[in-house]
């Protein structure tokens, strides 16, 4: 660990759970590198990632947004074109784009697809391309729909996925150092109210675990939860 880093833990009491707002004024005090650090949550939830009805796949509305504009492609029919352009999708694709992407002629350069429930037979070519990189239109993260303008507009305001890891984990992006405490307490506030609306039915004890609020390369900060 460098001196940097073994500093910085030294501020952060181990054996204690904060509250919000101390944890926040900490994530911002110890973020000492130059750029503008995203703050993160990490929560660990009590669920088996194993079975298939405690699986958290869901979508948060950011009051503040992650101070990271995202690029959005959109797959849509003709008639849906100038919607999604004027929506501000970055990219506007149809089904001779998908081919290309299946071959490899045509570079990924966004961050998050929507599409049209007409265009998801034929999305089903790339499948291949962009399911490994989590870049796969579903319905469940509401990037699927009929409403192209409302998809995209909802995505650049600061609507964000969130999903489980195979550790019964949960990682996002809650905005940047450079964010007001209430800023990023109000966002941090909206993605646990998100979280705990996705609880499964059929999990069991204690669901949220272990919520910690670090940013980019700082010591995280576990922080107190009411279940």
């Amino acid at each position: 660990m460098s001196k940097r880093m073994q500093a910085l833990n030294a501020l952060v009491d181990k054996t204690k759970t904060y509250t919000l707002d101390e944890a926040i004024a900490l994530v911002k005090q110890t973020s000492t590198v130059k750029f503008n650090a995203s703050v993160e949550i990490h929560a660990k939830l009590g669920i088996d990632p194993s079975k298939s009805d405690q699986q958290i796949r869901a979508t948060v509305a950011l009051p503040h947004g992650t101070g990271k504009m995202k690029k959005i492609a959109a797959f849509v029919g003709p008639n849906n074109e100038k919607t999604a352009t004027e929506a501000g999708a970055d990219f506007v694709y149809g089904e001779e784009d998908i081919k290309k992407i299946k071959d490899g002629s045509l570079k990924i350069e966004f961050d998050i697809a929507v599409a049209t429930p007409d265009m998801m037979p034929k999305m089903a070519l790339a499948a291949k391309v962009l399911g490994p990189k989590g870049l796969m239109p579903n319905p469940k993260t509401e990037t699927v729909g009929p409403d192209v303008k409302k998809m995209v507009t909802e995505l650049k305001k600061g609507k964000a996925a969130f999903k489980n890891d195979d550790g019964a984990n949960v990682h996002q992006v809650i905005g940047k150092v450079s964010f007001s405490e209430d800023q990023l307490k109000e966002n941090f506030t909206a993605f646990i109210d998100a979280l705990k609306r996705v609880k499964p039915h059929s999990a069991k004890g204690t669901y949220l675990q272990y919520v910690f609020l670090t940013s980019a390369m700082g010591p995280s900060v576990k922080v107190e939860i009411a279940q």
